[in-house]
């Protein structure tokens, strides 16, 4: 992980192994900010879906034991939407680096479709 100054808050940019790691310990809460369309087709086990174009910071919690994580497709709109959350006054956040694309050229877990019947299924890449 390393992170920048954004006007005086702090942005933390993640690397896959950084997540995978506080996804285990239980440490952050993962917000996929990618479109419904692209959630449906494959994701990561555990991330919650909040959509770059419905983003409020009002909604999301603040405070508590687990961190805030966004990601999306490369790392750019998970960028734009914690600069977001940093401009509505929050003081830190953080976001996948390289996005889903940098988790699969990982070889991290996540859940994909089987494209025979339309199901959820687990890939496993490691």
């Amino acid at each position: 992980m390393h992170t920048e100054d954004v006007n005086g808050k702090v942005l933390e940019h993640w690397d896959c192994n950084d997540l995978q790691e506080a996804m285990k310990d239980g440490e952050v809460v993962l917000i996929d900010v990618r479109t419904p369309q692209e959630y449906m087709f494959e994701y990561i086990r555990g991330a919650l879906l909040l959509p770059m174009a419905a983003f409020d910071a009002s909604f999301l919690p603040e405070g508590g034991q687990k961190r805030l994580v966004f990601h999306c497709g490369s790392g750019v709109r998970s960028r734009r939407v914690a600069e977001k959350y940093l401009e509505a006054g929050h003081d830190r956040i953080a976001h996948l680096e390289g996005g889903f694309a940098a988790w699969k050229t990982a070889h991290k877990p996540y859940i994909g479709t089987d494209m025979a019947s339309g199901a959820p299924v687990a890939v496993h890449n490691q």
